[in-house]
């Protein structure tokens, strides 16, 4: 079976872009969210969310990203041109891809999260940062379940 991915981006040509990439990775998008009340009217049907920072309703990525994985147990990865704003929430995530981002790099971090046992620090993705699995961090939600 595909894993679904939740696409949370307010601009409609980036977000129907990374919706083609998605798709041709032989994945499925559940839904494309421009913002946070969309984004977690999805999640129950999602697997994997792309979540960019800045949205529709302000900045609410990084909330939206903690609530995606917390609540609903979404691997997380944010693609923004500003990682610097992530901040906290990065405990979250697996890592972010950079904006402007290579179609490759998108591909590489669904693949990633999609795995059995992801583990985004033995494996190099162009334009892909892995976060750090400080205490609390997405390892710990994956092992809550």
């Amino acid at each position: 079976m595909s894993k679904r991915v939740l696409i949370v981006e307010d601009e409609i040509f980036v977000a129907l872009e990374i919706e083609q990439v998605v798709e041709s990775a032989g994945f499925s998008v559940g839904a494309i969210a421009a913002d946070q009340a969309a984004a977690l009217a999805a999640a129950a049907d999602c697997d994997i969310a792309l979540v960019d920072l800045n949205l529709r309703d302000g900045r609410t990525g990084p909330r939206i990203g903690m609530e995606l994985a917390s609540q609903y147990g979404l691997r997380v990865i944010y693609v923004t041109a500003n990682p610097s704003q992530i901040g906290e929430a990065s405990i979250a995530a697996m890592g972010v891809v950079t904006k402007p981002f290579l179609s490759q790099s998108i591909r590489a971090a669904l693949e990633l999260a999609a795995s059995d046992n992801p583990n985004p620090y033995t494996t190099d993705i162009a334009g892909f940062t892995p976060f750090l699995p400080p205490r609390g961090s997405w390892f710990a939600l994956e092992a809550q379940g």
